[in-house]
């Protein structure tokens, strides 16, 4: 058994609990000896993060052959059409190989959205559009390097979920602690 606390990490925090330069870290909103996480996201990502207190459950979540599945927010820059989400669920080739298909579905802005400070970056004519995407796999920077593939760069990004685990309600810088959580078989 293992203890999992779930946060949601704020934009412009590294995945990290120290920096030299001073910069914002998990530090600045974990204070429980022990846990590390399980994965990463990067400074200029949102959203769900897992931190364990168990070593062989820390790998588990974060090895890429259990194949976990990952559910992304995305607002891209422009407005997503059929051809391009008809590629991303089909699978790319990115300058690291080929991609596994995905679940990529265009949608509204999510009604929970908390805002981001500083904001996205606002053009008035150029819209925006939001994306749900599902993959099972977690490359650096790969759903960014996806949608600007498909000509539609991402300008926000916040994990919602990576397998069993959801963000369900965290605001930033909050964090949830489940006790004995189970996924080793």
């Amino acid at each position: 058994m293992a203890d999992v606390l779930l946060l949601n990490k704020p934009f412009d925090v590294l995945c990290q609990f120290t920096d030299e330069l001073g910069r914002a870290t998990l530090a600045d909103y974990i204070d429980l000896p022990g846990f590390y996480a399980a994965g990463r996201l990067d400074r200029d990502s949102e959203g769900l993060l897992i931190l364990t207190n168990n070593g062989r459950l820390q790998h588990y979540i974060s090895d890429p052959k259990h194949k976990l599945a990952k559910t992304y927010y995305v607002q891209v820059e422009g407005e997503i059409d059929h051809h391009a989400l008809q590629q991303l669920r089909q699978g790319l080739v990115l300058n690291d190989g080929p991609t596994l298909p995905c679940i990529a579905h265009a949608i509204s802005e999510p009604d929970w959205l908390w805002s981001r400070t500083p904001p996205v970056r606002f053009r008035a004519k150029i819209p925006t559009s939001w994306l749900k995407i599902s993959l099972r796999e977690g490359r650096n920077r790969q759903v960014r390097r996806m949608t600007a593939a498909v000509g539609f760069p991402t300008l926000r990004l916040i994990r919602a979920e990576i397998g069993p685990f959801i963000l369900d309600g965290l605001a930033p810088g909050e964090s949830r602690l489940i006790r004995d959580v189970n996924l080793l078989k």
